[in-house]
């Protein structure tokens, strides 16, 4: 940035053409590229944390058929302040804190089950979460939902959005 209080109009630009990005939803345009924010190890996790909490099953493809890992490292990479990646890089190394003292090892390492284990103990006050791990959990879920729904599988796919159609008839109810 040319000032600290000031923006020039070309880093104006790239900052709303990225937001446009980022907010239409395409993670799958990311699937080439090596990790913007994340190291490839804390990529490798958020990858597994988030197909762990959309997972792939028989209606439509997880998390990972739609590269939400992908998006969220994009999203922190182009993130104006340090706070949120340090929130990130703090929780999940928290998370592999938690699966080292619940299964003696780190939570790559660790079986699927163990896996669940510790995401079900860290969203156990979910609604109105009281530690750090509960908070970053909070975050985890509400990036991956964001970038799940937004995406081609999430909205095509899991929701079933066919666009605007034309009815020949209307299917909802007449209020009175």
């Amino acid at each position: 940035m040319a000032d600290q209080d000031q923006l020039t109009r070309r880093e104006l630009i790239q900052i709303t053409a990225a937001a446009a990005v980022a907010a239409s939803g395409v993670p799958a345009l990311l699937a080439d590229q090596a990790p913007r924010f994340f190291t490839a190890d804390e990529l490798a996790m958020v990858d597994e944390l988030t197909e762990l909490i959309i997972p792939t099953d028989d209606h439509s493809p997880g998390a990972r058929a739609a590269q939400v890992a992908a998006y969220i490292d994009t999203s922190l990479a182009q993130a104006l302040e340090d706070k949120p990646r340090g929130r990130w890089r703090e929780g999940l190394k928290r998370i592999d804190a938690i699966s080292q003292e619940m299964h003696g090892q780190s939570f790559m390492h660790a079986s699927r089950d163990q896996r669940i284990a510790l995401l079900t103990r860290i969203s156990r006050h979910e609604e109105k979460p009281e530690t750090p791990d509960e908070h970053f959990f909070g975050e985890l879920k509400e990036r991956t939902a964001h970038a799940y729904y937004t995406s081609r599988i999430g909205i095509h796919q899991d929701m079933e959005y066919k666009g605007n159609v034309y009815l020949e008839e209307f299917t909802g109810y007449e209020v009175k």
